[in-house]
């Protein structure tokens, strides 16, 4: 099959709405099982069947067994990639006519994006690391610098992570809500995991939203200078630069 017969076969795949559903929900890095996926797709168990073989075949998906339970998951970083460049087309909109979509405020305010943070956090951590002098970030691609180096292991980050890895350690990624830059790759997934382990944020029951919890408002305003507004919705004020980031 040449490659303008698999883009196709495999944007036919995403175009049918209770598909797309399934690829949305497993954006926020786990996989999950059949059942749920036909729960969040709105459809029957044959036809969620029906759904997750295909886009197991097309390689979009990859399953994992445990006992008993088959659990599916996004077959690879690409993928989450695809998944994200489409979500940022689909939140455009149509024309100045036409309001932008509505974002549940939840959403919005701070998720997990396949495996690292986004929304108005993600990019908040993203413009004080950048303007701190911690990272760098262009259009296309991102470097630690050695300040950065420094710091991240100061919060307990290791580098053996980007040793051992093959993809990129720092990469930028279009937040689809903010329509800004927050960043990806290897450190994306180290931070998140930190932020998690540290109980400064917590996953929701369900979907791809996070919680900053009062311990993760102090650490992120501390260590990072990222500042809250708590009205209606929580709304990050930004980066401030603070003692600890590039003095």
């Amino acid at each position: 099959m040449t490659t303008s017969a698999k883009m196709a076969a495999i944007a036919a795949l995403m175009g049918e709405t209770g598909r797309a559903r399934m690829l949305i929900a497993l954006m926020d890095g786990r996989a999950l099982t059949a059942t749920e996926l036909a729960q969040v797709a709105g459809v029957a168990a044959s036809t969620a069947s029906g759904h997750l073989g295909k886009l197991t075949q097309a390689g979009l998906l990859a399953v994992l067994s445990q006992g008993r339970h088959r659990y599916f998951r996004l077959a690879s970083p690409a993928v989450a990639r695809l998944l994200e460049g489409i979500m940022v087309v689909a939140a455009e909109p149509a024309s100045e006519q036409h309001p932008e979509p509505r974002i549940g405020s939840l959403l919005r305010e701070a998720r997990t994006c396949y495996d690292h943070l986004a929304g108005r956090l993600g990019v908040a951590l993203s413009d004080a690391l950048v303007r701190n002098g911690a990272i760098e970030l262009g259009d296309e691609a991102g470097r630690v610098t050695e300040f950065g180096e420094s710091f991240l292991q100061s919060f307990g980050i290791s580098l053996e992570v980007r040793r051992q890895s093959r993809r990129l350690y720092c990469r930028p990624c279009l937040d689809w809500s903010e329509r800004r830059f927050h960043f990806a790759g290897v450190l994306g997934s180290a931070l998140l995991a930190r932020t998690l382990e540290l109980g400064w944020i917590t996953r929701a029951n369900e979907g791809r939203a996070v919680s900053v919890t009062p311990k993760g408002r102090r650490g992120f305003s501390d260590r990072f200078g990222v500042d809250q507004v708590y009205s209606t919705p929580n709304t990050y004020k930004g980066a401030r630069h603070v003692q600890g980031i590039g003095d």
